[in-house]
């Protein structure tokens, strides 16, 4: 029994064995075909049809036949790299003539050029002879028409890329901005450096003193030593404290510019006798100036009074801020030590370099009340104006109990509080408005009680101790006085003070008439060679070219 188990067992195994053999043997021809199928597949998906060519009638039948003819004739390969070559520079032609005429070139014979190119290429493949021996035939492609086709789309694709490469610098969108952004950088490089180089040497003029006005101080010098008897000081007049008549003050050490505002203001003032010119001036031109107006007095009666800034005792460094500034080593480095970092084109630095504005001549406007405790009113000018018009009605102005009546220079975004303080400074921003509008020094009424009573001169030098490094603003008289007189400004009509002689040349002759007063702000100074001929003629007029030293000193009139 045993036995018969055994052997039922094993045939039943013989049978298994049997069957296993035949599963697998059907298990392979089916991978096999599966892989034969797959194969076929991807053979004819490789090569699809060019349905956007230009060969679309004879394109499709073309790509039918590429596996069948890859695998009868290897030419056929050759043929097919030759077809895609010409197509694609077909395509690139075509593109540059599309981008030259949307941009209207005016370049016709390049465009036809392009045009016929891109024609030759589609008439080069349907041209009977290659379309029927190497597209549409079922044989083996003719070597020697295969060769000829060769050639020709070689030749047609080597004028391609000669035009091409002799267009592209025309055509080519990136390499054209490129040029574009190189020839900017490069005008706009040459056009900064003249604009520094011309404020460079405009600086220099402005600064220098010129030959004849240091010739017409040297011989009023001379004059004063060679006849001290005539030019003894004059006692003081009441006139010079009489709050009831009509004060000017004036700073400056240009002894010609001087005379040319009192001048001016005297000969169109209707009542004469009434005004009284208060001139300081530094030491050195102290005698020249007594000098000038000893040789040459006031018509009309009216009065003059000079001294020297020296001649005030109160201006001392514990008082004034600008007077121990200029102490200040760094200061005097940035002034006046000729060493490399100091020299400058920076046309807009180059400016705040002048010396001229620490000079104390220069911010004795900001001691009004203090240089004539006894008057109540004062105009302040500066030495490049020129008075066209009696000004008396400036007396009269109703100042609403503010300290300074100027003419607001702002327009638009310009000349506004932000173009002189820095607001990036976090005390300057909490104080003032970047939007406030600007004023401008050089006709500006001064109502000294109201300035007593707002203590106008200590917010100066508060101001002015803060600034010491000049992280608050540059230097210059302007930007201090914004601050000191922000909320104490009333201003006047236009008409009274016009202002940019010496800076623009585009002001009409109809405003100038107008105006009471003309200043020739900016460098180019009238008693200057730079200065602007068409506005000269406006201070000459009121220089005495009669005076002898004028005449000696050949001053250009």
């Amino acid at each position: 029994m045993a036995v018969a188990v055994r052997g039922g067992r094993g045939g039943s195994g013989g049978g298994s064995g049997f069957r296993n053999f035949f599963s697998y043997r059907i298990f392979v021809s089916a991978m096999f075909t599966l892989l034969f199928l797959a194969t076929l597949s991807v053979l004819f998906t490789s090569y699809p049809s060019h349905p956007d060519s230009v060969m679309e009638t004879s394109g499709n039948a073309y790509a039918r036949r590429t596996f069948l003819a890859l695998q009868s004739d290897p030419s056929k390969t050759r043929l097919n790299l030759i077809y895609n070559q010409a197509n694609n520079h077909i395509a690139l032609v075509n593109a540059y003539f599309t981008y030259a005429r949307r941009l209207k070139l005016e370049i016709s014979r390049q465009l036809k050029m392009f045009d016929d190119l891109a024609k030759n290429f589609s008439d080069l493949q349907l041209k009977p002879t290659y379309r029927l021996a190497l597209f549409e035939s079922d044989g083996l492609v003719d070597e020697d028409v295969l060769r000829q086709f060769e050639k020709e789309v070689k030749d047609k694709i080597k004028v391609a890329r000669l035009m091409i490469a002799e267009a592209k610098e025309s055509y080519d969108t990136q390499l054209k901005i490129q040029k574009l952004k190189d020839t900017i950088f490069a005008v706009n490089e040459s056009l900064l450096k003249a604009k520094k180089n011309g404020a460079f040497t405009s600086s220099i003029a402005a600064k220098s003193t010129p030959k004849s006005l240091h010739c017409l101080a040297m011989r009023l010098m001379e004059e004063r030593i060679a006849h001290p008897e005539k030019y003894t000081d004059d006692e003081q007049k009441p006139e010079f404290e009489d709050p009831s008549l009509y004060h000017y003050a004036i700073f400056s050490d240009n002894v010609i510019a001087i005379s040319v505002v009192v001048n001016s203001a005297v000969k169109n003032a209707e009542e004469p006798e009434k005004h009284v010119f208060h001139i300081v001036t530094d030491r050195m031109n102290l005698a020249a100036t007594k000098v000038w107006f000893k040789m040459r007095p006031i018509q009309g009666g009216a009065h003059i009074e000079i001294k020297a800034v020296d001649d005030y005792k109160f201006l001392t460094p514990s008082y004034v801020p600008v007077i121990r500034q200029l102490k200040s080593a760094n200061l005097q480095k940035f002034y006046f030590k000729n060493r490399a970092e100091n020299s400058t084109k920076d046309m807009n630095n180059m400016k705040f370099r002048n010396p001229k504005y620490l000079l104390m001549l220069n911010h004795l406007r900001f001691y009004l009340p203090e240089l004539y405790p006894k008057l109540h009113k004062i105009l302040f000018l500066d030495d490049d104006v020129v008075v066209q018009k009696d000004l008396t009605a400036l007396w009269r102005i109703d100042m609403d109990g503010k300290v300074n009546a100027a003419v607001n220079t702002c327009f638009g975004s310009f000349r506004r509080y932000a173009e002189y303080l820095n607001f990036s400074n976090p005390l300057i921003k909490e104080k003032f408005n970047p939007r406030a509008c600007a004023w401008a020094f050089g006709v500006n009424m001064f109502d000294l009680d109201a300035w007593r009573n707002e203590k106008c001169t200590e917010q100066y030098h508060y101001w002015q101790n803060l600034n010491e490094d000049q992280t608050l603003w540059k230097l210059g008289t302007l930007p201090a006085g914004l601050i000191t007189f922000y909320s104490t400004t009333k201003s006047m009509d236009k008409t009274w003070h016009v202002l940019d002689l010496g800076i623009n040349p585009g002001i009409s002759m109809d405003e100038i008439n107008k105006a009471a007063v003309i200043h020739f702000n900016g460098d180019m100074k009238p008693w200057l060679d730079i200065a602007m001929n068409h506005y000269k003629h406006l201070w000459t007029k009121y220089v005495d070219d009669e005076m002898e030293f004028v005449q000696a000193c050949n001053f250009g009139l």
